[in-house]
């Protein structure tokens, strides 16, 4: 039986290339062409066992495996596939025969959980806002956190132009000799650079970041700079 007739960008997406919404980038710029002819239409369909698709004058395959790879982020990496300034990579990291992408992004200073896939369709469902698949961060910030700055925390506070969604938030532990505190932060959106955004906003800077867990999956037992692959039921209970 042929395979059904998909928009374009899925495809891309389902092979790897990059995230759905990175996809239609791509389209858009002309970079992907079907059948020998550039498209720039996201409203595009191709049909996979029939069409040649090629994004940069390279032909595209479908993967016939998807693989979802955790790895515990060490400070000092970037989450994107190329850098302009030539930083070292998380897929630096994460040597795998298949192209996987990183899901969602941590800054060069975060360490911890980042989840790597060649499933399009994994990756805009977990980097979607409205999936309101939570994240969870430790977060060390100087000085000696006081209640009313951890309940506006919780509440929501304002960067920028934006306020953000209810949080949840404990003190870990606070140290008034280094004059620090540490914090666990869980959140289901992906601002860029939340975490560090939301505790300034309530007069604390952030000197540590660490995202220990997506969704219930954690890296407690991954040592930094190391990847496993997740399991099928880690799979399902992220997209739950």
């Amino acid at each position: 039986m042929e395979e059904e007739n998909i928009r374009l960008q899925k495809f891309l997406a389902n092979c790897g290339i990059a995230s759905r919404r990175k996809c239609e980038e791509l389209i858009l710029e002309g970079k992907v062409s079907v059948n020998g002819q550039v498209v720039t239409e996201l409203g595009t369909k191709v049909n996979p066992t029939v069409d040649k698709i090629e994004y940069c004058g390279k032909l595209v395959h479908n993967s016939e495996k998807f693989v979802y790879i955790l790895l515990n982020k060490p400070i000092g990496y970037v989450t994107t596939s190329k850098d302009q300034f030539d930083r070292d990579s998380v897929l630096d990291l994460v040597k795998v025969k298949e192209r996987v992408v990183p899901v969602g992004r941590l800054d060069m200073y975060t360490s911890g959980a980042l989840i790597l896939t060649n499933d399009g369709d994994f990756v805009y469902k977990v980097t979607h806002p409205k999936h309101e698949i939570t994240k969870t961060y430790t977060v060390t910030v100087r000085g000696i956190i006081d209640n009313d700055a951890v309940e506006n925390l919780r509440n929501g506070v304002e960067i920028e132009d934006y306020i953000t969604k209810p949080a949840k938030v404990r003190i870990m532990k606070t140290d008034e000799e280094k004059n620090i505190s540490r914090l666990e932060i869980t959140i289901h959106e992906g601002k860029n650079r939340q975490v560090r955004k939301m505790c300034e906003a309530v007069g604390y800077k952030v000197v540590a970041l660490h995202r220990s867990k997506i969704a219930d999956i954690g890296v407690k037992d991954l040592k930094l700079g190391t990847w496993r692959y997740l399991k099928d039921f880690e799979v399902k209970k992220i997209l739950k």
